[in-house]
Order: structure tokens, then sequence, then C-alpha cells
């Protein structure tokens, strides 16, 4: 005799395909948000930290959409506009010493050089310090701790560093591709300080 089968409670499950393809998905959902939300140009650190607190929710398999990413902007925004308008300072500065390398001033290649490469790694120490950001947590006590993050984990620093690349080679080639392509640098920041939790 036969036995007849087995009947298993609860929704049925998504395949790894679909689930991934899903995520991915909502990368570049993420990707517009996080956009939007910058058009201040000083409250891209708080988009950039909605944004991946909102992949991270998905990938943990929480509920949350868009109403939960406008109240995580609020309330990062609140102080993280000041490290919005740092970053522009930094920019400006960085600026500055471009043009004195191509003014020709004496040691102006050098300081060039450490300017781009200081930048670059500000860069970095900002989506990392944004990847784990919650509301209730200090950006100064983000950020240093970001800052010995990106130096004590080059590989994941150069990981960002490519996600960067990519977003500017999307907006080389078409500049709305760079949009959703945000959301998949902070799904990569989410990666890279999830890979140093586990070394």
């Amino acid at each position: 005799m036969s036995q007849a089968p087995v009947k298993t409670s609860g929704p049925p499950r998504e395949s790894v395909f679909a689930e991934r393809f899903g995520l991915f998905a909502e990368c570049l959902l993420t990707g517009v948000w996080i956009a939007l939300a910058s058009l201040p140009l000083v409250t891209y650190p708080a988009a950039f930290a909605a944004g991946a607190r909102h992949l991270r929710r998905r990938t943990e398999h929480q509920g949350g959409g868009w109403r939960e990413f406008v109240a995580d902007f609020r309330a990062a925004a609140r102080r993280g506009w000041v490290v919005g308008v740092a970053g522009w300072v930094a920019a400006v500065a960085v600026w500055v010493d471009v043009q004195a390398v191509r003014a020709g001033i004496p040691g102006g290649p050098l300081v060039g050089a450490v300017g781009l490469f200081a930048l670059i790694g500000l860069v970095v120490a900002g989506m990392r310090a944004a990847a784990v950001w919650e509301p209730d947590a200090s950006w100064r006590v983000l950020l240093g701790a970001a800052g010995r993050r990106t130096v004590l984990d080059p590989a994941g620093s150069f990981l960002l560093v490519g996600g960067l690349v990519v977003v500017a080679c999307s907006a080389w080639f078409v500049v709305p591709l760079a949009v959703p392509v945000l959301g998949a640098v902070a799904a990569a920041a989410l990666a890279v300080e999830a890979r140093g939790r586990r070394r």
C-alpha cells in the first residue's frame, strides 16, 4: 500500500534563483531610492545608510519598504547632513589640489596624489559607516571605527572602490544607469562588513 504524501504547513519557499533575483531587483530599486534621497546634495550619507539598512532587512527576511526607508532616512539625516557637508568640503579641497597640479606648483603632483587617495579613503570609510548605521548610532563613532576597518581590511576597501568605479563607468556611458547601480554598491558595502565580522 502506498502512503499518502505528507503535507507540510507554512508558505512555500522560493527557489534559490527566485530569491537571488528578487534581491537583485531590490538592490536596483534601492539605488533609485538612494538617488532620490540624495538630491539635496548633503543628504547622501543618510540616503546610503537608509538604503543599506533596507537591504539588510531584506537579506534577513524582515519586512520593510518605502515607509521604513523614509523613516530611516529621516533618522540618519538628523546628524548625517553634517557628514555630507564635510564630504563636500573634502571634495573641494581635493579639487584645489588638482588645480595646483595643473598650475605646475612645485610639489603639486605629490600633494594632488595624496589628496586624491585621502578622498577615496574617506569615501570608502563613509560607505562602511553607513552600511552598519542604526537609528541610535553616532556618526562620529561609526566613522572612526569605519576608518580603522578601511585601513585594516584593504581587500574589502578595494572591493568598494571597484563598486564606485562601476558607478562612475555607468554614469559615463549612460547617466541613468548609475542610479540603480547605487543599490548594488550598498549591497556590496553590506557584504564587505559582514565578511569582516566573520573573519
